[in-house]
Parts: C-alpha cells; structure tokens; sequence
C-alpha cells in the first residue's frame, strides 16, 4: 500500500527564521502569491498615472504579506514610510512656482486634466480665472527686480487667502496667474475673484514703499460642457483679463447669461467696457 498523502498544513513551508513578533516570537506567516503579484502590478500601474499614494498603499500591502510589516516598529515600515515622505516633499516641490510658492505651469496643466472627472466638475462644472498685475513692468523698472520679486510673493498670499477649499491659485507666467474653482457656480465664482481683487488693492503696500500701490484685472470664464473644454476656458478667461484691462483695470470681468460681459462690484458703474465675441465653454 502506497504512503498516504500529507496534509496541506504539513506542506505549508516553515515559517520565515526573521519573521518575528514584537515579543521576538516567529509569525506563522501564510503568503499569497498570487494576491501579493496583484498588489505589486497594481502599484506599477498607479506609480504610472502618477497616483503615487494610492500607489504606495498597494506596495505596502504586498510587503506586508511578505515580511509581516504591520508589527509595531518594523525596520522595513519606518524605511518605507521615510521614502515616501521623501518623495512628497519632492514631488510637491517640484508641482511649485520656486519664486512665489504657488503652483507651477506643470501642475496647473497636469490638475486641469484630472479635474475632468471630477464629481464636483461633472456636476456643476468649474470656473477658471486668469489674473494680471497691473502695470507690473511699472514696478520693476522703478524699484528693480528683487523688490517686484517681493510684490508677486505678497500678490499670491492675498490671492491664496481669498480662495475657498477645493480651489487654486498656479502661476501661469511672469505676472499672470490662474485660479481654479473646481465645482463652483459662475456667481460664487466671480463673488471670489472680486473678492482676491479686493484684498489686493486694500492690503498695506505702503510696508514695501509708501508710493506704492498694486492692484488686479482678472477674467473669469465657467464651463458646464461634458466634458470640460480646458483650452476653451483658458482661452475664455484670458478674453475677459483683456476685457477687465480694456474697461480700466482693477476690475473682475465675467459674462452674463446672455454673454454680455460685465464688471463686478464698483466697477460695473464704467461706461466703457469692451464687449468681445462670445466663446462656447
């Protein structure tokens, strides 16, 4: 008569000599090869598109399956955990501006493309300003390049402490900046951007020079297409900055339903406000 067959607890492979609890206790540790494999293809895919948490939690698990991580001060968790706050702090440095600390052009790009479907967008669609400082070559041929340096840095804080959560601001370029408002009705949206270009004319400028003041255009476009045209909106919003400049500056310039362009607050009062052709977003 032949042997008779093991069992499958006695084919399970002994387990891990380095594979111990926090009392120095070995773990009966039962991998899963196949799950592991899935969480690691899972992580690669994730590290592809760029969802790097996301991506990290999937790697952790595998190793967790592996080595037994989630016992309390593992070598390995602490050295995992290190690498990824090392690689966001260095991601996020690289997504911003190294002048102002907004965001950068790359990130404003890269977040546009992602907000397409987004809850929030899908619902109730996204605004999109672009913001000018005025007369900004003014400033630096006046008091040098070191001190304009030090206006953009004022400019983007006061534009950051008007914006509501969900939102922000990117710099697009020189002395011109993009706010974005995921998910934000056109009047919430305006009501916002006037406010930003409230907070910067009153703010106390006579701190960098008693001659000084600064103040703001901005254009602020709104799509509800399915799904949203991005360089439509860049487009639209950088038709009514020139419009906002076109009726005086320091102005929020905005359509109105029927795609009249108007300005908000005070400045609605001006006589002559440039009326461009009406973009479709």
């Amino acid at each position: 008569m032949s042997a008779s067959r093991p069992s499958r607890t006695a084919e399970r492979p002994p387990p891990r000599a380095d594979s111990t609890g926090a009392a120095g206790a070995q773990l009966d540790v039962h991998v899963d090869a196949e799950a592991v494999q899935a969480q690691v293809t899972a992580s690669e895919e994730l590290a592809r598109l760029g969802l790097w948490e996301e991506a990290y939690q999937q790697l952790r698990g595998a190793l967790e399956q592996l080595h037994g991580l989630d016992q309390p001060h593992n070598p390995v968790t602490a050295e995992l955990d290190q690498l990824r706050q090392e690689h966001a702090a260095a991601r996020e440095q690289a997504r911003r501006d190294f002048l102002t600390a907004s965001y950068n052009r790359r990130y404003l790009d890269d977040r546009l493309s992602t907000l397409l479907d987004d809850p929030s967008v899908t619902k109730a669609g996204m605004a999109l300003a672009m913001v000018d400082i005025d007369h900004f070559k003014k400033v630096n041929d006046r008091y040098g390049h070191p001190f304009g340096d030090r206006v953009l840095q004022r400019v983007v804080a006061e534009l950051d402490a008007a914006l509501p959560d969900g939102a922000f601001c990117a710099r697009y370029g020189g002395e011109e900046f993009a706010l974005v408002l995921p998910g934000c009705e056109p009047a919430e949206a305006v009501a916002v951007c006037e406010r930003a270009r409230i907070r910067i004319d009153r703010h106390r400028w006579l701190e960098l020079d008693p001659e000084l003041r600064v103040t703001v255009s901005v254009g602020v476009a709104h799509t509800v297409a399915q799904p949203p045209d991005v360089e439509q909106l860049l487009v639209g919003a950088d038709v009514l900055l020139y419009a906002a400049k076109g009726a005086g500056r320091n102005a929020v310039a905005f359509r109105r339903e029927g795609g009249r362009v108007a300005l908000a607050g005070p400045a609605g009062a001006r006589r002559d406000i440039p009326q461009p052709a009406p973009l479709d977003c």
